[in-house]
């Protein structure tokens, strides 16, 4: 019986928590969208539509991604077009439609190569020798792998190139080749260990289990299966729990341990089913058919059988089938038809050279062999390069004695002569200079652009990924134990309100790195979105938000002078909510001495600006306005509310 391989390309956060935070950004999107901002914005809000749909309707994930597909087909933004096919693509992936996953992904992967997003490339091409991998096209699967590792090895990514080599070694244990598959898997698993990745760490063990039941230690394959069942429970990792059960439920069925395996494949099946695995769920239901067919229930196991291939058959899982077919030969040959055995033999032994054809090997073992050669060419020619520079250097140093004797010989007559070369190269090498020093400055700015482009992407893919798990982990232990602590409840509520305001925080910070400058519209747009959010909990209070028509709509500012100007309001609107208990905030920009200004005005309590002792909140925003040269006031009166303006 075949063994399910853990993959490295989607980790599913629990449907029910996540249900109840991404319906709240749905809301959200949809109401930013009501509002008819610029198209560009549209789409990356459709985009975001798709991705927050993913897990809770697949048809509106299809609607929006389509939408943003269309818009930026239409606007001519190759941009978007590129991150709605990769949204596509990893929506067929979930539906187990991979050829249809591959197209869009090497959409996505044409746009990659144009434009040189080194880190892009790599990402898609994990997600290529994923998505082949799973249809067994092994040739293009560790291709694709290759490349997603080159590219992370060079940038010194030791997580992700973990991960890929972790698929690699999977390859290589499809290809029978498991001791060489097992040596891999413990290389990663130390390297999970060394950065504390808990999930990485469950792959691992799962996949050292199967190499261990492949080279039939079936008491090594239970160990490392239990331990990675231990993390997987405690940490919530459902997807890898039911490949685990699926796995372990082989070894109990191989010992002919029936009841344990019917256990473990019946836990497999709820979780597969629940997370929408179809994949796993057509893995689940062959392994019970074959389970029934060993312990004799024929009819139940026929049954089974017939419904899993029919599903591997859709989803092209053609190593399914595979097993789905031997097994169909034993139901069949026991119910005596002779006919349906001929011809289920003929369709295993069909796929069965389709998998293990001599070409398939071959090609995986020369590109395996292309990218052993290409890393001792690359050392071969830093060699070369040590000795050309060696041999410059004495040939510098010859031509430089062979010069002055030259000299010695011939002054009286090449005097003028040497003098006036002397005087032009001395020209030449300072229009060298110059231009060297000003390619240096342009691509300090290049690599500096480049840097904060990275840093944003792994702030959204990385950090606000972990705090969303943060949120749903709380959500999960208020609902899941149902705490009656009153105290520990609001306790627990604090900590998720408190993450989710670091979330916009970092959605914030996010938005002024991915801009070399910030448009008057661009902060428009900012502020009503915090208004609005901030109206949803604050529903006695009116907020009025203008901008003077006499600003005009061509105003830019730098990306920290806008963040800070965004900063200071939004500090000024938090400090009235919070201690003012205001019924009304006004928030205004018009224009002053061809300046901007910004009034922030609450009818509040107000305060004794003499008596009060200025907290962080006021020290802030003085710092903010002092940082870009802006003219900072405040006045309040106690029961008469407060006034702030900026001037900059």
């Amino acid at each position: 019986m075949k063994i399910s391989k853990s993959l490295f390309l989607i980790i599913f956060i629990s449907f029910l928590s996540g249900a109840q935070s991404n319906q709240k950004k749905i809301d959200s999107l949809k109401s930013f969208i009501s509002a008819n901002p610029k198209d560009s914005l549209k789409v990356k809000a459709y985009s975001d539509l798709c991705w927050y749909y993913r897990g809770l309707d697949t048809d509106s994930a299809f609607f929006y991604g389509n939408k943003a597909l269309n818009l930026s087909k239409k606007i001519k933004s190759k941009d978007g077009e590129a991150q709605a096919y990769n949204d596509l693509g990893i929506l067929y992936y979930d539906a187990s439609n991979f050829k249809k996953s591959i197209n869009f992904y090497r959409k996505t992967k044409v746009y990659r190569e144009e434009v040189n997003d080194s880190m892009g490339r790599a990402s898609i091409y994990n997600k290529l020798g994923i998505a082949y991998q799973r249809i067994f096209m092994m040739d293009s699967a560790i291709f694709f792998g290759t490349e997603s590792l080159k590219i992370y090895e060079a940038k010194k990514h030791i997580k992700y190139a973990a991960i890929i080599k972790n698929n690699i070694a999977n390859i290589y244990q499809d290809l029978k080749q498991y001791k060489k598959a097992l040596n891999s898997h413990f290389e990663v698993a130390e390297t999970y260990k060394s950065i504390g990745d808990s999930l990485g760490l469950t792959f691992s063990y799962t996949n050292i289990g199967n190499a261990y039941l492949y080279l039939k230690d079936s008491t090594k394959a239970i160990e490392f299966y239990k331990k990675g069942i231990v993390i997987a429970k405690n940490n919530e990792f459902r997807s890898e729990l039911g490949t685990l059960y699926n796995n372990i439920g082989s070894v109990y069925k191989g010992k002919q341990l029936f009841a344990d395996a019917i256990k473990a494949y019946n836990e497999s099946y709820k979780i597969r089913r629940d997370i929408n695995d179809n994949y796993g769920i057509a893995s689940a239901i062959i392994n019970l058919g074959g389970l029934h067919l060993d312990t004799g229930d024929i009819e139940l196991a026929g049954a089974e059988l017939k419904k899993g291939l029919s599903l591997a058959k859709k989803i092209s899982a053609k190593e399914l089938e595979l097993t789905a077919y031997g097994s169909l030969l034993s139901y069949f040959a026991f119910n005596k038809n002779t006919d349906s055995v001929l011809v289920y033999q003929k369709l295993y032994n069909s796929v069965q050279d389709s998998i293990f054809s001599t070409r398939i090997t071959k090609e995986v073992a020369d590109v395996q062999e292309q990218y052993q050669t290409e890393k001792k060419e690359k050392e071969i020619l830093s060699q070369r390069a040590e000795i050309a520079e060696k041999e410059l250097k004495i040939n510098k140093k010859n031509t430089q004695l062979f010069g002055l004797g030259l000299v010695a010989v011939l002054l009286s007559i090449l005097g003028y002569l040497v003098y006036s070369q002397q005087k032009l190269k001395n020209r030449q090498l300072q229009k060298e200079a110059e231009l060297k020093e000003a390619i240096a400055r342009i691509e300090t700015q290049n690599k500096l652009q480049e840097q904060r482009l990275r840093i944003s992407r792994d702030l959204h893919d990385n950090i606000g990924a972990q705090l969303t798990f943060v949120i749903s982990s709380i959500e999960n232990l208020q609902y899941g134990f149902k705490i009656k602590n009153e105290k520990l409840t609001n306790k627990l509520k604090g900590i998720g309100d408190f993450t989710r305001e670091t979330i916009y925080e970092l959605r914030d910070t996010i938005w002024a790195m991915n801009k070399s400058e910030i448009s008057i519209e661009d902060l428009e747009v900012r502020i009503s979105n915090f208004m609005e959010k901030a109206n949803e909990y604050s529903r006695d209070v009116n907020f009025n938000f203008k901008v003077d028509d006499s600003i005009s709509k061509k105003t830019v500012f730098s990306s920290v002078k806008g963040m800070n100007i965004y900063r200071i309001i939004q500090e000024a609107i938090n400090n009235a909510l919070k201690y003012s208990d205001a019924k009304r905030i006004n928030v205004e920009m018009t224009s002053f001495e061809n300046k901007m200004k910004v009034e922030i005005q609450d009818d509040g309590s107000g305060f004794n600006i003499k008596k009060v002792e200025q907290g962080n909140g006021l020290n802030n925003m003085q710092k903010r306005a002092k940082e870009i040269d802006a003219i900072f006031n405040i006045n309040s009166q106690v029961g008469k509310g407060t006034f702030i303006s900026l001037v900059t």
